[in-house]
């Protein structure tokens, strides 16, 4: 009895020490070694709307300019869809995955699968949530803009520009994704400090144009003194146009409309007034994206967040800039 318990006892021992051991791994991104060429996966969230679209033609570009085979997949919306396009991607062994996560929460089962197979995960112009997994242990770094930033540069220019405008709808991205939470964070947080305004409805649009248009048309009911709305970003801007329009009131005269993007469409909805101003989100990721990848090949140490460079566009500048807005 004595030496099966022993016996035990060692064995407990030795698992536990093999466990020990694979902590210390797994508590590290899976390294990359330097090859001639690589296989990447890109897992994109949709492709419905100018946005996406760009930010995926520069992935394609940049991996076709370096010789590398990409595996790319769009999950049209779904999270659920994405984590199996993730999973799909650690099957074909892929060197690396770029996730462009859905949403904050649903993903984390995505990243943790990839790094458990030894694979790096570069998170692309959305995070997820940072208390279920962590840059430099669970994936590799977030490359993106700082969301909170984009809405509260929105929000500090409205203060300086309202002209006696205060009743604000604002039109919510999708529910539960970092760029839908963090600019409502970064423009109600400056708002409120600033005083004289009133969030008067705030719901979501979806980063949706019908939905945007739908939800603006249902809230302006609603609400009908309001006299600003604040878009998450082009496509619902545009749609919440199409709303006031549609009651019979002036994008930019009666209503002012914000939004963040910066796509041509936008850009030059505010050349014609209808927009009054817009925070670009850089979609061009490929070049950085690669760049960095490579970076870690070769055992550089790479920062946990690389943010991108964002314009501003407004009446006094969006004519000049409109050539190359995405």
């Amino acid at each position: 009895m004595t030496m099966i318990s022993r016996r035990t006892f060692m064995l407990a021992a030795t698992a536990a020490g093999a466990l020990a051991v694979a902590g210390v791994a797994i508590a590290q991104v899976p390294k990359l070694e330097q090859k001639d060429t690589y296989k990447v996966g890109f897992a994109q969230t949709e492709s419905n709307n100018p946005w996406r679209i760009a930010q995926t033609n520069s992935m394609k570009a940049e991996a076709e300019k370096l010789g590398y085979q990409l595996v790319y997949t769009d999950a049209a919306g779904s999270a659920a869809k994405q984590v199996a396009d993730v999973n799909s991607m650690i099957a074909q062994g892929v060197d690396v995955i770029f996730l462009a996560p859905r949403e904050e929460k649903p993903l984390i089962p995505a990243v943790m699968a990839a790094k458990k197979a030894g694979i790096p995960v570069i998170l692309l112009d959305r995070s997820v949530d940072p208390s279920l997994a962590k840059a430099g242990e669970d994936y590799l770094t977030f490359i993106g803009s700082n969301f909170v930033e984009e809405g509260k540069r929105i929000a500090e220019w409205l203060v300086k520009n309202a002209n006696g405008k205060s009743k604000i709808i604002e039109l919510e991205g999708t529910t539960g994704s970092s760029p839908a939470n963090d600019r409502k964070k970064g423009f109600d947080e400056a708002i409120q400090a600033a005083g004289g305004f009133e969030i008067v409805a705030s719901q979501t649009g979806d980063f949706a144009r019908d939905k945007g248009r739908q939800v603006a048309e249902a809230l302006l009911q609603a609400h009908p003194d309001a006299d600003i709305i604040y878009a998450h970003n082009d496509e619902m801007a545009m749609g919440a146009i199409a709303a006031l329009e549609a009651a019979g009131k002036v994008p930019g005269k009666d209503v002012l409309v914000l939004s963040i993007d910066g796509g041509k469409e936008a850009v030059q909805a505010v050349v014609d007034g209808k927009i009054a101003a817009v925070v670009e989100c850089n979609p061009r990721f490929g070049p950085k994206a690669f760049e960095t990848m490579l970076r870690y090949a070769k055992g550089e140490t790479i920062e946990p967040m690389i943010i991108n460079d964002d314009k501003f566009y407004d009446a006094s500048n969006a004519a000049a800039e409109l050539a190359d807005a995405y």
